[in-house]
């Protein structure tokens, strides 16, 4: 089988230079979301949807766009058209269309831009040897004259109907990595020739993995080596234009750059025939998390991400780098405890690696693009303590103290391991009530009231409960002191009622808002003094008094209920 499929020849005679480059501007970029990720629909954008995807790109900033190959179709023809007459362009925005190079269409093509302020002219020619025998049946002196003489004819037609001086030229030799470096320089030398047209920004080459059969080094030394063969480079922009079939078109337009390349097409979340294309999103926002400005707006990438869907009827996968509705949602223990503790210490980090975003899991800030932080930590079987505190504190404003963690890890996974299912903040914060708030059991608390005497010898005072409860079916009234509400009612149910033999272990409260009229919340651990098993509850009300009485009866509860399960007899 491994003979079946041969290793791509490396380019000869070739010093690379580029790995020695970085990054540290925007290409120009150019969408062709409009004509070649619309090629890939199985039904077509009709041109309301079209309309929208325009405005959509324009939106975010793309400054060129390919909107149609138009003599591939009448519909396309007329968005053309539309976009025209109905001055629907933008000033700073340049419309492309596409053609192969045959007179015909040349001429088709360039009817349809009659009236355009400003538009790019986009030839196209197959000239692989793969395609050339196999596809076309042509020489190489054919296709140089086909080139040419197409060019030739474009600018005829162009001139024709007032256009020349309005309208770019755009040439792409199809399967630029399938084809002989020296016969891609030599086709475009003759191309440019043709063009006739001495400036820079008039004349656009653009080389193409228009089937990705090489690593992205090879793609990267093939530009290299083209540009220092074109004599013509001082008056060309280079562009790429790299397909994703086998899964490396960022890459391949990334390191392309450091080739020499100046401008990249591409599509909104790589849509496009087969595997798609360079994902535009991924490396505007990949440049972003470089410190480099990508001048593309995705701060609003959801809404983005819905447009596009709704418009193409393509699902963009969950897993979609920045795009995917769960690639910042950790599941994990682990990263729900870094990411909880990167986010909580922000501060601390940037002096730390002296200033920028460092968060562990997270490269780039999630808000940046429009995210929620709510939905960075989400809770199934695989999740730790630390997410599920997250989820607590962020979403259901919950905060108990860390002696409390393990108790509420292992009530949540429990509900997991019983259903198999992801725990939302909803199912959380019923999970936490059942297990620590909401716990019947022996005792039950009637009413309570308490009164504070003063001690005249120093600052402290002595407070008495009265507390009147039910134990088991039967009502209790019970009269205690201590230096605290909690102290008095333990002496209350230990000492005086006899009823059950335990110690408190831990008590904090907080506020469950900021108003004055928020409810409190109080925590309370006991510790059973037969074996000392500890036991957590939790309790909220207006009172702080009453709050902190309803945690310890519903910690006792949980504990007697633990002594009925295992013994079967009651307290």
């Amino acid at each position: 089988m491994t003979q079946k499929y041969l290793k791509p020849k490396k380019t000869a005679d070739f010093k690379r230079s580029w790995p020695d480059r970085e990054l540290t501007l925007a290409p120009l970029w150019s969408s062709v979301d409009l004509r070649d990720g619309n090629q890939a629909l199985p039904e077509p954008m009709d041109p309301e949807k079209k309309l929208r995807y325009f405005q959509l790109l324009c939106r975010i900033g793309f400054k060129e766009i390919e909107v149609s190959f138009p003599s591939s179709s009448r519909s396309d023809f007329q968005f053309v058209r539309d976009l025209i007459e109905q001055k629907r362009i933008p000033g700073d925005v340049t419309i492309g269309v596409l053609s192969p190079v045959r007179k015909t269409l040349i001429r088709e093509t360039a009817a349809a831009l009659a009236g355009c302020e400003k538009a790019i002219f986009h030839l196209y020619l197959a000239v692989s040897d793969l395609h050339r025998r196999l596809v076309l049946g042509k020489s190489r002196k054919e296709l140089l004259d086909m080139a040419a003489d197409g060019t030739r004819f474009t600018r005829k037609c162009l001139t024709e109907t007032g256009l020349i001086d309005r309208v770019r030229l755009e040439f792409s030799p199809e399967e630029f990595t399938d084809t002989d470096p020296d016969f891609s320089v030599e086709l475009c030398t003759a191309v440019r020739e043709a063009w006739d047209d001495p400036s820079k920004e008039n004349f656009i080459i653009n080389l193409p993995a228009t089937v990705e059969r090489r690593p992205p080094w090879q793609y990267a030394d093939m530009i290299q080596y083209f540009r220092e063969h074109f004599s013509y480079m001082d008056r060309s922009i280079l562009s790429v234009h790299a397909h994703n079939d086998q899964g490396c078109a960022v890459a391949d337009a990334e390191i392309g750059l450091l080739a020499g390349a100046e401008r990249v097409e591409g599509t909104l979340f790589g849509f496009g025939e087969r595997t798609g294309n360079t994902d535009l999103v991924v490396m505007a926002l990949n440049m972003l998390s470089m410190g480099i400005d990508p001048e593309l707006d995705f701060s609003d990438l959801p809404f983005i991400v819905r447009e596009v869907e709704d418009i193409t009827g393509i699902s963009v996968p969950e897993r979609h780098p920045y795009a995917g509705s769960l690639v910042f949602t950790a599941f994990s223990g682990s990263h729900q405890d870094a990411i909880h503790k990167g986010l909580d210490r922000l501060k601390e980090s940037e002096k730390l690696f002296c200033g920028g975003w460092k968060v562990p899991y997270l490269h780039i800030d999630p808000a940046d693009i429009g995210r929620d932080y709510e939905t960075l930590i989400r809770i199934n079987s695989q999740s730790g303590k630390g997410g599920m505190i997250y989820v607590l504190e962020h979403d259901c404003g919950i905060c108990p103290p860390k002696t409390m963690y393990d108790d509420i890890r292992s009530a949540v996974q429990r509900y997991t391991e019983s259903t198999g299912k992801e725990v939302l903040p909803d199912d959380l914060m019923r999970i936490f009530h059942q297990e620590f708030r909401d716990v019947k059991g022996p005792l039950e608390l009637i009413r309570f009231s308490r009164d504070t005497h003063e001690n005249e010898n120093d600052d402290s005072a002595v407070v008495t409960v009265k507390i009147r409860l039910k134990f088991n079916g039967e009502d209790r009234e019970i009269t205690a002191s201590g230096n605290g509400p909690i102290s008095a009612t333990v002496h209350a149910i230990r000492d005086e009622g006899k009823l059950y033999s335990f110690v408190v272990e831990d008590y904090s409260e907080k506020s469950m808002g900021i108003s004055a009229d928020a409810r409190a919340i109080a925590f309370v651990a006991i510790r059973r003094q037969t074996d000392g098993q500890r036991f957590f509850g939790a309790g909220e009300h207006p009172n702080i008094d009453q709050a902190a009485m309803n945690a310890l009866f519903a910690a006792l509860n949980k504990a007697m209920n633990n002594d009925l399960e295992n013994t079967g007899t009651k307290p």
